[in-house]
């Protein structure tokens, strides 16, 4: 999405920066996991797919993404490929009002699983969206088997509105509220969007 190709997010342990051609290589390498394409439902790419998709993401309006790093670790070795533990996608029904996302979370990298950077992602592009996208409600599909994400989803407060045999998925939903945005910025109480280029607020 345009509107996000210069956007930087810094979180307490996470960054989240556009995804562009330098960290397709790396997302490529992940996407060979066969854990991972079950887990996010995805079909294997080839390299030159890979970059293609990358573009797609800058420009199309109906998809928004962020590679996410490590805080720690980027602050260290300024290097944002050596950082990348992730990724945080929403997808978009309808690409003229965007009310409504579809939203999706993967941590890559089995090292930081556990340790809250996943939540923290998520609940900074839920922010961001709400804040600059102006989205009303979320919707998430889980695979059934990724116990741990429904649990992180359940606890962020999506509630269960569909279960499917067929593509072996659970469908959950969250409404946008006050009280609700009130208690993702207690949640994440460092939440700033820059400007990659000039460092700026946006």
């Amino acid at each position: 999405m345009r509107l996000n190709k210069d956007t930087k997010i810094i979180g307490t342990n996470v960054i989240l920066v556009p995804y562009k051609e330098k960290h397709v290589l790396k997302y490529h390498n992940w996407m060979q996991s066969i854990e991972l394409r079950n887990l996010t439902a995805s079909e294997p790419l080839s390299l030159q797919e890979e970059y293609d998709m990358q573009r797609s993401w800058l420009i199309d309006e109906d998809k928004c993404t962020f590679i996410i790093l490590d805080r720690a670790t980027y602050e260290t070795t300024k290097d944002e490929v050596f950082s990348m533990i992730g990724d945080v996608n929403l997808f978009f029904a309808n690409s003229d009002d965007r009310l409504s996302a579809e939203a999706e979370i993967m941590i890559a990298e089995h090292s930081y699983r556990g340790k809250g950077r996943g939540s923290e992602a998520i609940l900074h592009m839920f922010l961001y969206s709400i804040d600059f996208i102006n989205v009303k409600q979320f919707i998430v599909k889980i695979q059934k088997s990724n116990k741990v994400s429904i649990e992180m989803f359940l606890k962020i407060g999506f509630t269960e509105i569909e279960e499917s045999s067929v593509f072996n998925e659970i469908t959950f939903v969250k409404v946008v509220g006050p009280a609700w945005i009130e208690w993702i910025n207690k949640t994440i109480p460092i939440h700033e969007v820059l400007n990659e280029n000039s460092e700026g607020l946006v």
